[in-house]
C-alpha cells in the first residue's frame, strides 16, 4: 500500500529451545521459525487422513460468501457439518453441496468441549490428530494455554485483532500470508474492542481511516511446516494462499492471576487492564457534564498523561522483557 512502511518478518533457521529464549523471545516481535519438528503431521494431513481421523464428528464452522470475513459485522453464518464433510467441502473451489452459495468459504477455529468455559485443546477435540503433532517445548507445560486446530478455504481472510498470550502459529499444510502490526501502532487502527475496523488491509478505504498508512506493516509467508511466533498484544490479519490445516498454541507468559479466568478463547483483556478501561469510561461520563471546550482541554490534558505515564514509543530498537518474565531453559 502506497506510503504505509512494509517490513519483512524474519525468517530463523536450527532454533532450539535455546535459541529461542535467549535470541529471539525476548525482542519481543514476530520471527518465522523454519525446521522446527512438527512431527508426521506435515506429511500425514492429507485431507482424505484428516477426514478418515476426525470422522463424523459435528463442528461448528465458519461459512462466508465471501472472502474477507469480517467478525465485527458477522459477514458469515455459523453452520455445522461432520468433520470429514467440513474438510472435503474446505478444500473444494466450487461445491456441489453447499448452504449459502456454490463458492462458499469454510473456516474452523476448534473450541472446548465447554465452549464458554474451557479453551480449545487439541489433544481432547482430536486426540487422534494431536498424535501427529509435537508442540515445540519453547515454555514450560504449567504455562500452556490452549491448541487451537485451524482449517481455511483458500483465498480466506481473517480480520486482524490482537490476543492477550504470546503464541506460536505452526502453519501445517498449505501457504499462508500474514500482516501483522505492533501494539505500538494501536492508534492508527481503528480499533473495535480487540478488532481492528479496517477489513482491508491490502486496499483500505483511506477517506474513512486516513491514518491507516502510519501503521507499519510486518508481512510473511508461511510455508508447510513453519512456525510464527507472534507476540501477545501485536496484531495479525491472515491469508490463506492455499487449503491449509494450522495450530495455534497459546501459553501464559505472565503470572496466572494477571489473566481473566472466565476467557476461554485467550482474548480478553487483562484483570487489570479492563479496571482501567472501565475507569476511563468512567472519567468520560464526568466530562460529559462539561461544555464543549471544556471537554476538549480536559481531554486533551488527559491524553497528555496517560502519554507521559504509559507510552514507550522505541519501534527502533528492540523491545525486551526483564528475564525474569520469560521461561529460562531448563
Amino acid at each position: 500500500m502506497e506510503n504505509q512502511e512494509n517490513i519483512s518478518v524474519p525468517i530463523f533457521t536450527e532454533v532450539d529451545r535455546r535459541v529461542f529464549l535467549e535470541n529471539i523471545y525476548p525482542k519481543r516481535r514476530p520471527a518465522v521459525l523454519r525446521g522446527v519438528d512438527l512431527g508426521p503431521c506435515v506429511d500425514r494431513w492429507t485431507v482424505e487422513y484428516l477426514g478418515e481421523k476426525g470422522g463424523d464428528r459435528e463442528v461448528k464452522v465458519h461459512v462466508s460468501t465471501v472472502a474477507q470475513m469480517d467478525f465485527l459485522h458477522k459477514n458469515f453464518a455459523y453452520r455445522t457439518l461432520q468433520f470429514n464433510e467440513f474438510v472435503k467441502r474446505a478444500s473444494e473451489t466450487k461445491h456441489s453441496d453447499f448452504f449459502l452459495c456454490e463458492d462458499e468459504s469454510y473456516y474452523l477455529r476448534s473450541l472446548g468441549e465447554n465452549v464458554r468455559k474451557e479453551p480449545a485443546d487439541l489433544n481432547k477435540q482430536f486426540p487422534d490428530l494431536a498424535e501427529d503433532f509435537h508442540v515445540p517445548h519453547f515454555f514450560e507445560p504449567d504455562q500452556f494455554f490452549s491448541s487451537v486446530f485451524r482449517i481455511s478455504s483458500c483465498g480466506l481472510q481473517l480480520w486482524t485483532h490482537y490476543d492477550v498470550m504470546d503464541n506460536l502459529l505452526a502453519q501445517v499444510t498449505g501457504r499462508k500470508r500474514v500482516v501483522l502490526y505492533s501494539p505500538q501502532d494501536a492508534l492508527h487502527l481503528y480499533l473495535s474492542g480487540d478488532k481492528s475496523e479496517v477489513l482491508d488491509v491490502d486496499a483500505p478505504d483511506l477517506k474513512r481511516f486516513p491514518d491507516f498508512v502510519k501503521a507499519r506493516r510486518y508481512e510473511c509467508v508461511l510455508e508447510p511446516g513453519d512456525l510464527l511466533f507472534i507476540p501477545a498484544l501485536w496484531f495479525h490479519n491472515t491469508l490463506a494462499l492455499q487449503f491449509g490445516v494450522g495450530v495455534n498454541v497459546f501459553w501464559r507468559h505472565l503470572p496466572a492471576d494477571i489473566y481473566d479466568k472466565k476467557d476461554p478463547y485467550g482474548n480478553k483483556d487483562p484483570v487489570a487492564a479492563a479496571r482501567a478501561l472501565q475507569a476511563l469510561e468512567r472519567a468520560l461520563h464526568a466530562l460529559d457534564e462539561l461544555p464543549a471546550e471544556y471537554r476538549d482541554f480536559y481531554g486533551r490534558r488527559m491524553v497528555q498523561v496517560i502519554q507521559r505515564r504509559t507510552f514507550c514509543d522505541d519501534q527502533d530498537s528492540d523491545t525486551t522483557l526483564p528475564r525474569s518474565q520469560f521461561t529460562k531453559p531448563g
